[in-house]
């Protein structure tokens, strides 16, 4: 990705056109690409799901919705309250107009039989008949319902990481990594090796054996894994129905899993479509249909927002700050890490950061960015 954008970027070009180029960088070289583009002079037309990107790097939107092209004045933000606003003032309207015209109705019916009354009548008929209430546009936009609810609330040991160190093809990815997991954590694990997020959340999930160190697990947790890669898991010749009934509570049958399937986007005919033939999106959505059916106590997400759109990305991100447990993340997503992390570890080349704090605060933190240059520059030997 950032050989592509290299070749678009080359020559100061009159216009740039960047489909989705955040997909796949770290959160690094995406606050490159957005101070870049922030002082580019020449004309940007960027697609993104990510929010905070957008923010930073656009002066218009163009809303394609309701079978048109509107253009706002502003970054997305600004461009999410005016089309909300909007939208609510035509209900608005339609709603006085509905009531108006109910009132009327009523009117015309109890005094059209009375003499004295029925030039009045008359009347409020023609007034009604000029009232029009406008027709609301369907919307193209559609959400998603992402609610986990944990069966059970944590006990007082959730995981303990002790002495934890990997090595993959002669590369160390992390070495003597302790971490301790406290009830409310909500850990974002952040920094350019992806890699070593990745495989650390496969240990824990029990996927793949550490070279050495433990970890332990609390007797009341029960831990549900979202994979960065989730090929294998739709490798098979079943339809959606059939695959979300093998996470499905045994007692429940079609209607149950039509209707959980419904609710991620997948309703009428879109429910017996093949696994195989799955978008990307698609597979994301399935995937946290079968994580919401766990009821775990403990979440742990590799890049959940990967092939996502905006509706959908909302949808998760408020699910998630509405999780009243424990959730380990990795996500290259600012505004999804800033909304729901109150701790931060970081990968460095030097060893790990770990900060009880939101992700903003650790940004501007002074005593992080310290940490950071001496470990980078081999002056301190973090033990975490």
């Amino acid at each position: 990705m950032r050989v592509l954008l290299a070749q678009a970027l080359f020559g100061n070009p009159d216009i740039l056109l960047l489909d989705e180029p955040t997909n796949h960088l770290d959160l690094k070289s995406i606050s490159w690409l957005e101070e870049f583009l922030a002082r580019f002079n020449n004309t940007v037309i960027v697609v993104s799901h990510d929010r905070h990107f957008l923010n930073q790097v656009c002066t218009h939107v163009a809303d394609i919705d309701f079978g048109r092209i509107q253009v706002y004045v502003g970054n997305y933000d600004f461009w999410y309250q005016a089309s909300q606003l909007t939208l609510k003032q035509k209900q608005d309207e339609n709603r006085k107009v509905t009531d108006k015209a109910n009132e009327l109705k009523e009117f015309i019916q109890r005094f059209s039989s009375n003499a004295s009354k029925a030039k009045q009548a008359t009347s409020r008929k023609k007034l009604l008949e000029k009232l029009t209430i406008e027709e609301m546009p369907v919307s193209s936009r559609k959400y998603p319902h992402v609610v986990f609810k944990p069966e059970r609330p944590c006990g007082d040991i959730i995981l303990e990481v002790s002495g934890l160190s990997k090595t993959v093809d002669g590369v160390e990815l992390f070495k003597d990594l302790d971490l301790n997991v406290r009830k409310g954590d909500k850990i974002a694990f952040v920094g350019g090796n992806g890699l070593a997020k990745s495989t650390l959340f496969q240990i824990l999930a029990g996927e793949l054996e550490p070279d050495s160190g433990s970890f332990r697990w609390g007797v009341t947790i029960t831990s549900s894994y979202f994979p960065k890669e989730n090929g294998a898991y739709f490798d098979n010749d079943l339809n959606l129905i059939e695959w979300l009934g093998q996470y499905s509570p045994p007692t429940e049958g079609e209607t149950f899993a039509r209707g959980f399937l419904g609710r991620m986007l997948f309703s009428g005919d879109e429910a017996t479509k093949k696994t195989r033939v799955l978008s990307g999106g698609e597979r994301v959505r399935c995937m946290l249909a079968r994580m919401m059916l766990t009821n775990s106590n403990v979440l742990i997400l590799d890049e959940p927002t990967n092939h996502l759109d905006l509706e959908s990305i909302t949808a998760l991100n408020n699910g998630l700050i509405s999780f009243s447990e424990v959730l380990l993340f990795a996500s290259h997503d600012h505004e999804f890490v800033s909304t729901i992390a109150n701790r931060i570890v970081e990968f460095t080349p030097g060893g790990v950061i770990d900060r009880t704090m939101s992700f903003e605060e650790y940004l501007e933190s002074g005593d992080v960015a310290q940490t950071r240059d001496q470990l980078c520059n081999g002056h301190v030997d973090l033990d975490l």
